[in-house]
């Protein structure tokens, strides 16, 4: 398979990057680094045959221009319906309930119904899925599903759309693009159905893109090509970039800020650098020590976060990592944490960052929450610890 180069922007790129240039310039654009989508105090719920489960709690974010926000918990977390529900894929019916405001650029999306948002979807607002094979159509051939989005936005003819296809494979890597186009989905292997489904999203040069693990499932060579392909695609572009995924070391080198989910609720949020220098949360320490470590000696016993995610039809009370949790003392059974900022701890922190904790990393109060549960060899919680604080 070919990786995409390092030459100069596309045509498609080199359009993009004019037109918001051309905008920037006229004052018809915000600027570049200013708020582009806001999501306000946003809420899901599913009712079951088993009661109501709460997928996503009170989640608020911003996104700037141009910048990458990752997205980051265990499967689970609420990551993907939060996606959905920012792209407006999710809205309230009798079986889902929906609060709260997702706004683009001064545009209410939660507001929009279906045929408003129809004319954001691809044009200004564009998603890359978990799987390839299922977001493809198995029986329309790959120029045809390119060229679609491009006569639907800009009216092109099919002449010009099928030409445009091909630039826009040749875009993202592929090569032989003028026989991929003529091909249908079963006939390319994932990584390559994967660079397709980004060639779709990006065919009207939307400026944000929402990336829902887009490397799942597939082989560890072929993630870091399509992430290094991303990266590349939107530094050109000048999008921004929502990046779903629940693999801390994928957003390390790729993200500007770093948001955390857990059981449907954000329990930290920094810029990337600030986060993996000093993590607040314990929930966020534990992703990462979770990592297997790239160098020391090998057939060491990785750490392992103990227990499994809440069941979102009870969540637990309190802290929601409270069960779980290393530190857990008694008042985290009870008190739900509000999400406060690191600023305020002695020593201060970088503005923007925010955890959810009542005795958060590196501070002396989750010293003697440590110290606590070593002498009695469990957290409030009854999970049990060793000397070292790994969880048994």
């Amino acid at each position: 398979m070919t990786r995409p180069t390092d030459t100069a922007p596309t045509t498609v790129a080199a359009e993009a990057a004019g037109r918001h240039r051309a905008a920037n310039a006229a004052g018809d654009a915000r600027p570049a680094k200013g708020d582009l989508l806001t999501v306000d105090d946003v809420h899901v719920r599913f009712h079951t045959r088993n009661g109501v489960v709460h997928a996503v709690e009170g989640v608020s974010l911003t996104l700037r221009e141009g910048e990458v926000l990752a997205v980051v918990g265990e499967s689970g977390s609420g990551k993907t319906v939060f996606t959905r529900r920012v792209m407006g894929l999710i809205s309230g019916s009798r079986e889902t309930d929906v609060e709260g405001t997702v706004t683009f650029d001064g545009i209410t999306l939660s507001d929009l119904d279906a045929k408003g948002l129809a004319g954001v979807w691809g044009k200004e607002i564009a998603l890359v899925l978990q799987d390839p094979m299922t977001s493809l159509n198995p029986v329309k051939r790959i120029g045809a599903q390119i060229t679609e989005t491009l006569v639907l936005h800009h009216k092109l003819s099919k002449q010009d759309a099928n030409a445009r296809a091909v630039e826009l494979l040749r875009s993202v890597g592929l090569s032989e693009p003028e026989r991929r186009v003529r091909q249908y989905p079963h006939e390319l292997s994932g990584g390559m159905r994967q660079r397709v489904t980004i060639a779709i999203a990006l065919s009207c040069s939307p400026r944000l893109l929402l990336a829902d693990e887009p490397t799942t499932a597939l082989d560890v060579t072929v993630q870091a090509q399509i992430l290094d392909l991303l990266g590349d695609l939107q530094s050109r572009l000048g999008m921004a970039m929502l990046l779903v995924t629940h693999d801390l070391r994928v957003v390390r080198s790729r993200s500007d800020r770093i948001a955390v989910m857990y059981a449907g609720r954000i329990v930290e949020t920094a810029p990337t650098k600030d986060l993996f220098d000093a993590p607040r949360m314990p929930y966020t320490e534990a992703l990462m020590n979770a990592v297997p470590p790239i160098t020391g000696p090998n057939h060491v016993r990785l750490a392992v976060i103990p227990g499994r995610p809440p069941n979102l039809l009870s969540p637990p009370s309190g802290c929601r990592f409270s069960p779980r949790c290393p530190y857990a003392q008694d008042r985290c059974l009870t008190e739900e944490p509000p999400l406060r900022p690191a600023s305020e701890l002695p020593g201060g922190g970088i503005e923007g960052h925010s955890y959810r904790c009542w005795y958060p990393v590196g501070t002396p109060e989750n010293a003697e929450a440590r110290r606590r549960n070593v002498e009695r060899g469990e957290t409030a919680a009854g999970t049990p610890v060793t000397g070292e604080m790994v969880p048994a």
